[in-house]
């Protein structure tokens, strides 16, 4: 069975700031990158405990530039690198039996999530696919849908976790912490981290069957709310986006994949704004 981990930051045990996550941070970030690293690498052992044979990951957080090689195992492959095509998501295809998430976070907005955000905080206020308020996990998990492959587990906060299961609820969830508004966590440690992943994949995997591939109704209405007007005043100007508020556009396409591309054009378009 081939496996696909695509893997987040914020989402780990013990982050509770963005200064953990930044790499052009020199004092936090390269010791809770190792932890990112290894809790990828405990998926990667649990699943392997569940039947999984290939893997391939894709470092989706920030740069796409953390994930230690060294503390994976040596037959693996990873997408590395920033700017893909399909982001976090990079890569999955119909080949895969099933999608992990693993350090995932809640969506923009939700209460209680460490470091909440969808894609990017400073672009993105917030999204819907057909009326539903979306996290990261929710599209990307759509664009897994789409090649028909389900995903089924997650680990994160509670809030992100709990989120999930609303919309996914088949899925195998690991809570590595409690959320105490957005920079506090009660966490378990590391290493119990770590015990909770390997054993929720190999749980996950042992699940399959019973997982659905999460999917919107063509024809998907995507909404998207910005933080600042000027940045929906750039993405109107795109074919197929129409303004439908002071900061809020909306693109209908029956093809999720041309949503998908549509969406990261959008937010990487309007980070580009600015003052005149």
């Amino acid at each position: 069975m081939k496996l696909y981990i695509s893997c987040d930051m914020e989402g780990t045990a013990a982050v509770s700031n963005w200064v953990q996550c930044d790499p052009s941070n020199t004092t936090e970030y390269p010791y809770y990158r190792k932890l990112m690293s290894q809790e990828v690498r405990a998926a990667i052992d649990g699943a392997r405990a569940g039947g999984a044979t290939d893997v391939l990951i894709n470092d989706s957080h920030s740069s796409m530039r953390n994930v230690l090689w060294d503390e994976l195992p040596d037959d693996v492959r990873m997408i590395y690198g920033n700017r893909k095509p399909y982001s976090m998501v990079q890569g999955v295809s119909p080949e895969f039996s099933c999608v992990f998430f693993t350090g995932y976070h809640g969506a923009a907005g939700e209460a209680d999530a460490a470091l909440e955000h969808t894609y990017t905080p400073s672009v993105i206020y917030t999204i819907r696919m057909n009326g539903e308020r979306c996290s990261e996990a929710t599209i990307n998990a759509a664009l897994a849908g789409y090649h028909g492959v389900p995903v089924t587990l997650i680990t994160g906060d509670r809030a992100t976790i709990e989120h999930a299961k609303i919309q996914m609820p088949w899925i195998t969830g690991v809570i590595v912490k409690e959320s105490i508004g957005k920079f506090v966590v009660d966490s378990i440690s590391p290493a119990a981290a770590r015990k909770a992943i390997a054993d929720g994949a190999r749980e996950a995997m042992g699940k399959i069957a019973q997982a659905k591939p999460y999917v919107f109704e063509p024809p998907v209405t995507m909404e998207i709310d910005f933080v600042l007007t000027e940045q929906a005043d750039n993405v109107e100007l795109m074919p197929g986006f129409e303004r439908t508020g002071g900061r809020t556009v909306r693109f209908v396409h029956d093809d999720y994949r041309t949503i998908f591309r549509a969406f990261i054009a959008a937010f990487r378009l309007g980070a580009t704004a600015g003052t005149a």
